[in-house]
């Protein structure tokens, strides 16, 4: 082992030991009227956990005291690094999974003593997975948002087609119908709005989603434990398939030409009846209706790999985690789980029109026909580790662009980009 991977090792163990000791010697605190005062720092939305707080408080035995600070995703991990260097970090922290890995080093596992990891298992939709570790939990799952597919009632049903695609090989048949080009072979309205990043609102998901169906993760620890990309030469021939199936939809000499970056963006598209499907969130719904309320539209699940592969779709999972520099670890864990608690969170997945992140709610069902597709596709989310989803979106970005503008082969493109992500990845988990 190198020194640093020894010193970081020893660090973690000693921060292990120490939440260990803190779970286990919890005794509870506060007074009989209300729950110990904690911090929380995040990019969720602070309004959506203020009232939601609220709402809980109006009728607890305990009330919950959590001071919360939202912060832009691009600016949460200077500010968050210079804070803790400055001793004045907060307790817990509330972020999406895919922006955790920088300050992995910074959380203080919950051991399995304090939550045995098959309570956790089969409490938890599978995405949930994500925050085990052989040391314990390294975050407590809060809210699901699983990406979904909009389809245009209007332009299916003038086309002649009954339903909307469950496979993402039944686009190939659909282009023909749906797509409507001029004279000169200008898309004028499109059946599908995927094949380049610049103009596809959620094209990092899109892409990662094809990747994990077809059983790549996006990204992953190897023997030493490093996490790379698995986007790379090595893993066979999945990247080189998705590539080239995401990429023949903008490309002019493919039957299958349905969208170019000269096209407005998709989710404007959708909304203006030009692109008859639009791969949004869930909790993009309400926008959607607010924006255009003459649009048909109707959701379904993502569209899955016909065979060879597995049931799978890209879900935005926050979770909270506590931070080994608290000097509030017990009241964090104590807070936490009162927010997380059943009769609780079901109040703030109604508030949020978004499925639970527990399987016991999901199997109850629901009647509302909209939340019961969320709730089929959030038992089957999955995300990855990131160094900066915004940053991957862009080597995802120009990996595709180097391929369509002729730049670099498959090939080339993928090494390009494998190199360059793990050093993203690498700059992250040193910072």
């Amino acid at each position: 082992m190198s020194k640093f991977q020894i010193i970081v090792l020893s660090i973690f163990v000693v921060c292990i030991i120490a939440g260990v000791v803190a779970f286990a010697t919890f005794k509870g605190s506060g007074s009989a009227d209300s729950l110990p005062a904690i911090t929380v720092w995040g990019t969720f939305p602070e309004e959506t956990l203020s009232s939601y707080i609220a709402e809980i408080n109006s009728s607890a035995a305990q009330s919950i005291t959590l001071k919360y600070t939202q912060l832009k995703p691009d600016a949460f991990s200077t500010t968050f690094i210079a804070a803790l260097a400055r001793g004045i970090g907060p307790d817990a922290v509330l972020l999406p999974v895919d922006m955790l890995l920088p300050h992995l080093d910074k959380v203080t596992p919950i051991p399995y003593t304090a939550l045995p990891q098959r309570t956790f298992m089969d409490t938890y939709i599978q995405e949930s997975n994500i925050y085990l570790t052989t040391n314990g939990i390294i975050g407590m799952p809060f809210t699901i948002d699983p990406l979904v597919m909009y389809w245009d009632r209007d332009m299916f049903n003038s086309a002649g087609i009954a339903t909307y695609p469950k496979y993402w090989d039944e686009f190939t048949g659909l282009v023909s119908k749906l797509t409507v080009k001029d004279s000169n072979g200008n898309v004028r309205k499109s059946a599908i709005a995927i094949g380049d990043f610049s103009n596809t609102t959620n094209a990092r998901e899109v892409f990662g989603t094809l990747l994990m169906q077809l059983g790549n993760p996006v990204t992953a620890y190897d023997r030493d434990g490093l996490l790379n990309t698995t986007i790379s030469v090595a893993a066979g021939t999945v990247p080189q398939s998705v590539l080239k199936f995401y990429t023949q939809f903008v490309d002019p000499s493919s039957p299958n030409y349905s969208w170019n970056r000269g096209m407005p963006n998709d989710k404007t598209a959708f909304l203006s009846g030009i692109t008859a499907t639009y791969f949004g969130f869930a909790s993009e719904i309400k926008d959607i209706r607010t924006k255009n309320p003459n649009l048909d539209f109707d959701v379904a699940t993502i569209p899955q790999v016909r065979t060879g592969g597995v049931r799978a779709g890209y879900g935005r999972m926050y979770g909270f985690s506590i931070l080994r520099s608290s000097a509030n670890i017990n009241a964090a864990y104590q807070v936490i789980s009162t927010l997380i608690q059943p009769a609780n969170i079901v109040k703030l997945e109604k508030a949020m029109y978004l499925p639970s992140v527990r399987r016991d709610i999901i199997a109850a069902g629901s009647s509302d026909p909209y939340v019961s597709v969320f709730d089929t596709i959030a038992l089957i989310t999955s995300s990855w580790l990131d160094a900066d989803p915004v940053k991957s979106r862009q080597l995802m970005g120009n990996m595709v662009q180097s391929i369509t503008s002729g730049k670099s082969t498959i090939f080339e493109s993928i090494q390009d980009l494998e190199s360059q992500y793990n050093l993203l990845l690498r700059n992250a988990m040193t910072q």
